[in-house]
């Protein structure tokens, strides 16, 4: 049987004593490692957690002494995002930094919409305004987020073809966009991504 794995989004300030709670959940911390995807750190009882920081540090690495300080370093900086979140029923587009937006819009696929007509609609409006939000405003990283195929769907209209060039942040799980949901991804990209992997056996 497979280890079970699970996903936690944990702000850059939480996350040193995130750490000091999960290693005294599972007997300590046996040992820490620097990998390509992330610190990786082992515990006594088997379990493991794979650290992951938001973005890559594009030469802006983050500072401190052991390897957990220079993750929550690299996390901290505030980085300009543009945000495309698109589900079937409706779409949210904004630009974000530190969490906080700065623009946005949400919308839906329009009431008459249904099936496959839904998804075209929400295709077409989410690529109109994320373009209007974009218009001016300059990012360094694209964070998607919702139903896979229509976001890459947005990117690939002609209004966002040099969007769809820049980087990518690794995307959210969505529940239908609305603007509670717009603010919580703006964070949630910020935050830290942790990768939990249980004890053979637990």
């Amino acid at each position: 049987m497979n280890p079970a794995q699970r996903t936690a989004l944990v702000p850059p300030a939480r996350l040193l004593g995130w750490v000091d709670r999960f290693a005294a959940s599972h007997r300590g911390l046996a040992a820490t490692t620097d990998t390509d995807d992330g610190v990786m750190l082992a515990m006594r009882d088997g379990a493991t957690a794979l650290v992951t920081p938001p973005w890559p540090d594009d030469g802006r690495p983050g500072r401190g002494a052991g390897l957990m300080d220079r993750v929550v370093s690299l996390a901290a900086q505030e980085r300009r995002l543009g945000l495309v979140l698109v589900r079937r029923g409706g779409f949210a587009v904004g630009v974000a930094v530190g969490g906080k937006l700065l623009a946005h819009k949400v919308g839906t696929a329009g009431a008459r919409s249904r099936g496959a007509d839904a998804g075209a609609a929400v295709v077409q409006r989410a690529a109109g305004e994320a373009a209007k939000v974009f218009s001016g405003q300059g990012f360094e990283y694209v964070a998607t987020g919702g139903d896979k195929a229509l976001v890459e769907s947005v990117l690939a209209t002609p209004a966002l073809g040099a969007v769809a060039q820049q980087s990518r942040l690794a995307p959210l799980a969505v529940t239908d966009p609305n603007m509670a949901v717009l603010q919580k991804a703006a964070g949630d990209f910020c935050s830290v991504r942790i990768t939990i992997t249980d004890p053979v056996g637990s």
